[in-house]
Parts: C-alpha cells; structure tokens; sequence
C-alpha cells in the first residue's frame, strides 16, 4: 500500500467513520487478496473517500492527468499526493493517450490490486444512475479478473457538487457491495461489452434504487475517454 495512502486510512479514515458512520454492506464480497475492478455509481467527489474508509485494502482511483502536471507550488503538491496515492493519470485527450490509464490499469490488476472505475464517466448531475460505459468491461475482461458492483447512498447530500468538503449530520452514508460478476471467456467486442455494461449498471441498480436513466449523463466538462461506448 503506498505510503500516503496508510497514512490517509490511519488518520482521515478514522475521523470520517467517527463523523459519519457509514453503514457498509457486503463487504465480504471484496476479495482479500487478488485484482478486481470496483464499479459503482457516481454521486459526489466523497465516493472516493467513503470507499476508501471502509475497503481495507488499496484502491486505485483514476484521476485527470492535468492533476499530475500542474505548474508551481500547487502543482507539485497536487502531483506528490496523487502518486503517493497510487491514483493513475487519466488523459482526456482522447486517441491513444487516452488509452494510457488502461495501459497502467492492466498491469496493476494483474499484480493484485483493486482499481476503482465509475462507469457513469461522471458525476450525476441529478441523483439519477445514467448509462455506463464500457470502460470497466474492457479492464475486467482484458486483466482476466471479477467486476464488483458498488452502490454509494448520501454521499449526494453529504457533499453536493461545489461543497469543498463532506459536511457532518446532513446524511446517512451507506456502500453496499454486490457479488463479484465474473465475465472470464466472454468476447470483447463492441456488443458484449455494451451488455456486460448493461449486466453491472443493473447490479448497481439494485444496490442503489436509484431511478436508471437509458442515455449517458451530460458531460459536466470533459468526458473520460477512456470510459467510452
């Protein structure tokens, strides 16, 4: 695990379970040991927090590689945190740097480790579970390992877009975990990664309940190409 990631579940790990005491389901459908994409819904940047408070394990977050290239004293904060995390740069250019975070994502599944994917390709900008793209798909079927479904509730109200920080006592935050979907020997063409989408976006329903909608969620800024179909 690296070494800002234990520093961040020794310290602000703890504080967010005491503030908030989230209530997390299935948990022992992540595995202890092995690669797996985490597939979830997408309501609020503390999706990320939450479900890094309550996985013991490391999680791989993709983030916008415009974070790693800042300029001055912000900039290489930002860049310094981030890859002490572990998180992989994601280009939005699209083309074949875009393909970059699967180049990276591969190999860190293989070696064992948990990489974090919202198929939504963003926030929803209305509580609503937008159609997924086949970003996810593509990861599990190329590294050969399980999709967990993740279902984040009250992240939305605990911070909604534009808050810089989750705020206590104004939800109740729940991650619900589903079984591992396995798609070893599936095809991947274009067809079958848009149903194995369909398969975990209904997964996530049903942690969820949240009303699905059948079209792509509008693009807050720059959709992430590497979440495309």
């Amino acid at each position: 695990m690296p070494l800002l990631y234990t520093i961040g579940k020794l310290t602000v790990a703890p504080t967010l379970r005491l503030a908030f005491r989230p209530t997390v389901e299935g948990l022992e459908h992540v595995p202890e040991i092995g690669g797996a994409v985490f597939a979830g819904n997408h309501l609020s940047v503390a999706d990320e927090l939450f479900l890094g408070t309550v996985v013991p394990r490391h999680l791989a977050f993709w983030a916008k590689s415009e974070y790693f290239k800042g300029t001055g004293v912000k900039g290489a904060i930002s860049k310094f945190v981030l890859t002490g995390l572990g998180a992989i740069p994601v280009e939005r250019a699209g083309g074949r740097a875009a393909l970059s975070a699967f180049d990276a994502a591969i190999p860190a599944l293989k070696g064992g480790d948990l990489v974090v994917v919202y198929p939504e390709g963003t926030r929803s900008p209305d509580g609503k579970l937008y159609r997924g793209r086949t970003g996810a798909a593509r990861l599990a079927i190329s590294a050969g390992v399980p999709i967990i479904p993740v279902g984040m509730i009250g992240t939305d109200k605990a911070q909604p877009i534009g808050a810089r920080v989750p705020r206590p006592g104004t939800a109740k935050i729940t991650v619900r975990f589903g079984k591992p979907l396995d798609f070893t020997g599936r095809p991947d063409d274009r067809a079958s990664l848009r149903q194995m989408t369909d398969e975990v976006m209904s997964e996530i329903q049903k942690l969820t309940g949240q009303e699905y909608v059948p079209r792509y969620a509008p693009p807050r800024a720059h959709p992430d190409p590497t979440r495309d179909a």
